[in-house]
């Protein structure tokens, strides 16, 4: 750094990120509109498991910011997740094209630009889009994340645990969403009335609510995200030969109308990893980097325990090596919980042509460290792919603040086609695994097997034989007796397999009520 030229104020700032061990790098430090290409600001590999916040108003630049970030992460061998919304964000796997201005902003950063893209997997929701389909069954996905895509209250939440509970004491597989309607059903109908009566604090009225809600649900096609094969969540943690991580993107333009939907089952994901992984504690880089994409749409008329569970799993899901990025418009789209949690923090423009928009920009400044900025004069002139950044240093204490001028991404900045989309996917050794949904014997086949028959008419009965005395039955040896003949029963058998098995769901259970996957 030219000691000469550079600012000292600019010094202070970039000795604040002068780190030795791996790291990613996001910019040059900004300051009254120059930027100073020797002071780098940059995040340790190691942090990034403590969580961030990617915030902005439109058009500020988040979704470049967050390519930039999971490109450096593939690049130092870390998985990343990205949930693709507005489906601009498939172009991290292809090189970036050159350009004049791209040039001009690597010069003006101190980058080395280089086009180069990320090895990549593509997914859609239940195969609604191009992507390898990503299927949950319905007691993986449990009754509190489902509350959340039903808009349930909380007393109808409770109910919905009720179903959840009976079904597993029955055997009854809860594999998509016509098992559920077909479990509650039953319990509204004439012949499962005594059965209704045997689960407490689940009212006729309350089932008729939740079997409505799953009718909408499902008129609205979102039948085809619940089922078989369920995806199995260790894909994502995929690593390629030359030792570079998976960049896989959940493409969502297809169900944006259906936000509670998706983003509820982004936290399954995150819910089912929580269960999966073990305990590292905090390793020398993440096992997976999460992207939280319009991350206001999970907390938007979340109940109570909705958001204490997504305050736990953040809060708990650092220990498995999992970090998690929200990427959002204002910092208050977030709860106050989880925002304390959050370590890492990009900060891109905000606007304030409103009294609402003054209250938020007032609200995002007093969130930050204190600094020699003005950051609510900063916040509000901050240019496209500019921001202010602070993040964990390596010893976990937070690093100055410091207006960035960001780095370009070396991927493509835009989607790659709908051709080579599909080519990538159906290379993909994943797409023969879950392509074809599978509907097994559950929930709602044994349930229509029950269903009462007519009686048959009645034959005349045959004259009969003078009755001769049965011959006496001896019981064999080694069988034990009675109790031997019940255990050899098959009913018996079967209903002890299934007795074992839901009480194994039972236990496994946990933070939202999701089930442990079978193996």
């Amino acid at each position: 750094m030219d000691s000469d030229t550079t600012p000292p104020t600019v010094r202070e700032i970039a000795d604040g990120y002068a780190f030795t061990g791996p790291a990613l790098d996001l910019g040059a430090v900004l300051l009254d509109g120059t930027a100073y290409p020797d002071a780098q600001v940059r995040v340790p590999l190691g942090v990034l498991n403590r969580h961030g916040l990617v915030a902005g108003a439109t058009g500020t630049g988040k979704t470049k910011t967050l390519q930039l970030i999971a490109e450096q992460l593939s690049g130092q061998g870390v998985p990343v997740f990205l949930a693709d919304v507005k489906g601009d964000v498939s172009g991290v796997a292809a090189p970036g094209t050159p350009s004049e201005r791209t040039g001009a902003r690597a010069a003006e950063v101190g980058q080395q630009w280089a086009p180069q893209g990320c090895p990549a997997e593509f997914y859609a929701l239940g195969g609604q889009g191009d992507g390898i389909p990503i299927r949950a069954t319905v007691t993986s996905f449990g009754p509190l994340l489902l509350s959340k895509v039903l808009d349930l209250n909380e007393t109808q939440e409770s109910s919905l645990s009720l179903v959840f509970h009976y079904a597993d004491a029955k055997g009854l597989e809860l594999y998509d969403l016509k098992d559920l309607t077909a479990v509650i059903a039953f319990l509204t109908s004439p012949e499962g009335k005594e059965e209704l009566r045997t689960i407490g604090g689940l009212s006729p009225a309350t089932a008729g609510v939740i079997l409505r809600a799953l009718t909408v649900l499902e008129n609205e096609g979102a039948g085809a995200f619940f089922g078989e094969p369920e995806f199995d969540t260790a894909e994502l943690l995929r690593t390629t030969p030359d030792g570079r991580g998976v960049v896989s993107v959940l493409e969502l333009p297809a169900v944006q109308d259906r936000p509670r939907l998706f983003s509820t089952f982004l936290m399954w994901l995150l819910a089912d990893l929580y269960q999966e992984l073990p305990e590292v504690g905090d390793p020398d880089k993440p096992k997976l980097v999460f992207f939280f994409d319009e991350a206001h749409l999970l907390f938007k008329g979340a109940s109570k325990a909705f958001l204490e569970a997504i305050t736990q799993t953040v809060r708990l899901i650092r220990s498995k090596g999992v970090g998690i990025f929200f990427v959002t418009q204002t910092p208050r789209d977030v709860p106050s919980d989880v925002l304390a949690q959050l370590g890492n923090r990009v900060q891109h423009a905000l606007r304030a042509f409103t009294p609402d928009d003054a209250k938020a920009l007032k609200a995002t400044v007093s969130t930050f460290p204190r600094s020699s900025y003005d950051l609510g004069a900063v916040l509000t002139s901050l240019g496209t792919g500019e921001a202010v950044v602070t993040v964990l240093s390596e010893k976990g204490a937070p690093t100055p603040v410091a207006a960035t001028r960001l780095r370009a991404p070396q991927s493509l900045m835009g989607p790659i086609g709908a051709a080579d989309l599909r080519a990538v996917v159906d290379a993909s050794p994943l797409t023969a695994r879950y392509r074809d949904a599978i509907d097994r014997e559950s929930a709602y086949e044994k349930l229509a097997a029950r269903a009462p028959r007519p009686e048959p008419a009645p034959v005349e009965p045959p004259p009969r034989a003078p009755a001769e005395p049965a011959p006496r039955r001896e019981e064999p040896k080694g069988a034990g007796g009675l109790l031997g003949s019940l255990l050899s029963n098959p009913t018996v058998k079967s209903f002890a397999r299934s007795a074992g098995k839901q009480l194994g769901q039972e236990i496994s259970r946990s933070l939202f009520g999701t089930s442990k996957r079978r193996r």
